[in-house]
Formats: C-alpha cells, sequence, structure tokens
C-alpha cells in the first residue's frame, strides 16, 4: 500500500511539472526572471561567469515570452528581440547575431546602460536614439512572426552567453548604405552582410 502511495506522490509531481512546463505563462515568467539574472551577470559590475544549466533560458521559456510581439518592452528578452528584429528582420541569420552581439557588448562596457532596455531605449530622452527603430515614430509590433521567432532564439542564446560575438567587441554598426559622420572616429572590426561595425580607440564610448 505504502509503495502505491510514493508511486501515486512520484507521478502527481511529475504530472505537475509537467503543466508548468506546458504553461506558456509559467514559461515567460521563468524566461523572464533568468534574463533578469543573466544581464544582471553581463553588466560590467557582474560575475561574469557562465550560467549553470538550470539558470539558462530554455528555447521553450523564450518563445512563450511576448509570442505575438505586441507586449512593451519591459524585460530584456523583449527589448532584444525586438531590437535584433526591426534592426536585421530582412538580413541573414549573420547580421541578426552581429546586432545582438552589439547589445551585449553595449550592456558589457561601462560606458551604457546596465540593462538590455535601458541600452536599447538610449538616447531617447534627448531624441537621438542609438537604435533608431525605437523612436522613428513608426509601430514597433511585429508583424512577421518566423523572424520574431528566430530573434527571440538569438537573444536567448546572447543572454545565455551560448552566442559567439560576430563583431570583435564592436559597440556601433550601420548599414552599408549610409555613411554616418561618427564612422571616421572609430575602428572598423569587422563587416558582417549589410552591416559596417566599429569600436572606439580606446575604451570611452558615448
Amino acid at each position: 500500500m505504502r509503495r502505491i502511495r510514493i508511486a501515486t506522490c512520484v507521478a502527481l509531481l511529475l504530472f505537475m511539472g509537467q503543466a508548468v512546463a506546458a504553461d506558456p505563462s509559467a514559461q515567460a515568467e521563468a524566461a523572464r526572471s533568468k534574463a533578469e539574472e543573466l544581464e544582471q551577470n553581463a553588466a560590467p559590475e557582474g560575475s561574469q561567469a557562465p550560467a549553470s544549466p538550470a539558470e539558462t533560458i530554455t528555447r521553450p521559456e523564450a518563445q512563450a515570452v511576448d509570442p505575438a510581439g505586441e507586449a512593451p518592452l519591459d524585460d530584456a528578452i523583449t527589448c532584444l528581440a525586438r531590437s535584433i528584429y526591426w534592426e536585421a528582420k530582412g538580413e541573414g541569420i549573420a547580421d541578426m547575431e552581429a546586432v545582438a552581439n552589439v547589445v551585449m557588448n553595449r550592456l558589457g562596457h561601462e560606458g551604457f546602460p546596465d540593462t538590455v532596455c535601458d541600452v536599447v531605449k538610449q538616447g531617447s530622452e534627448q531624441g537621438a536614439c542609438q537604435f533608431s527603430w525605437w523612436c522613428d515614430g513608426r509601430p514597433d509590433e511585429v508583424v512577421e512572426d518566423d523572424r520574431h521567432e528566430i530573434a527571440k532564439e538569438i537573444a536567448r542564446r546572447a543572454l545565455n552567453q551560448q552566442l559567439p560575438d560576430r563583431t570583435e567587441g564592436a559597440l556601433y554598426f550601420h548599414q552599408r548604405t549610409v555613411a554616418p559622420h561618427w564612422a571616421a572616429e572609430y575602428i572598423k572590426t569587422v563587416e558582417v552582410g549589410d552591416f559596417l561595425f566599429y569600436r572606439p580607440l580606446g575604451d570611452a564610448a558615448h
């Protein structure tokens, strides 16, 4: 009888675990919580230590965040994924990953804010956004679900520190079709797809 009760309890716990795993809202909350810790580790004053498997964001968790691409930008996954999406949704995977690299490089640099959302929104208070899509006056809701899913997967890997830096430490980038005046002030590190990437001459960043 006791074995039956134990087996019943184990089965119930397994069922409850599967139910939580299958609950999108629970997955999304888990992803947001993990992302908050991961971005703190990536900030200049963070531990910089690789996350353990239990601390990393899983693919289902990341995909459960902002499934319709309409949520306000107030958590790391949404802010990073939406920035990847709007800056490079029409480009290749390498371009999208490189945009994520720049955001994460800024997050880890003392010259920039210490949260992903603050990095993405930086400059809006002066009307000169670091990422132009954020204050271009157009709607920010996702219109291509498949590209948004890719952007969230890239954001997940970036926050987990599982994304190689294609940009060689770049903090700035622009498309080939434009020639911003600031490009002459920095060192070009690489070209990835449609983008050119740069880092400062020293440690200064602005």
